[in-house]
């Protein structure tokens, strides 16, 4: 079933929108979900939520890309589910990535809304800027949460290509964050 008639059914309020949703896209949700928290009952928890959440959010929301804005919503809530463990000090997989960007992105918590607007537009125009394969390596990394070695075999590089990709794609978007006048 396609994406507009998948839509359709949320928007006719029927309950076969979740199942056509979970037929198509419940092994890339989980997959998303399962790069960050490493965990397959967290993992299936939050795709089952990113099912509730998008039954709510359609209507009135209508998404042009379907995979695209579920994929935000198990990201947001794998990235909850993440940071709530973190709090409560368990065991916890994902931090490289993360860590990896705290390096050149400013601190969230410390800003106001407009601050996030101006770095949100900022990282928009930082992505444009790049070439197609390094920007599928950056968000293949900082959105999906994919390991290098994932990364490296499903475009054919290398392993340590993919990390200097990614090292200067991280400095570059430093030096572009400082030119537009956000700080560190």
């Amino acid at each position: 079933m396609d994406d507009k008639m998948i839509v359709e059914l949320y928007f006719e309020r029927s309950e076969a929108a979740i199942e056509e949703t979970r037929k198509k896209y419940g092994k890339y949700c989980h997959k998303i979900a399962y790069n960050i928290l490493f965990s397959d009952p967290d993992a299936e928890e939050c795709v089952n939520d990113t099912y509730l959440r998008a039954w709510f959010a359609m209507p009135p929301q209508r998404p042009n890309r379907l995979s695209a804005f579920l994929a935000k919503i198990t990201r947001n809530l794998a990235l909850d589910r993440y940071f709530a463990a973190k709090a409560q000090k368990r065991a916890l997989y994902a931090e490289t990535p993360l860590d990896e960007l705290s390096e050149c992105l400013p601190d969230e918590t410390q800003g106001d809304p407009a601050d996030e607007i101006v770095l949100r537009d900022a990282l928009n125009e930082f992505l444009a800027s790049l070439p197609a394969q390094t920007r599928i390596i950056f968000m293949r990394r900082y959105f999906y949460f994919c390991s290098v070695k994932e990364i490296a075999a499903g475009l054919s590089l290398t392993e340590g290509n993919v990390k200097v990709i990614l090292h200067r794609t991280r400095e570059g978007l430093r030096q572009y964050l400082s030119t537009k006048g956000i700080m560190i």
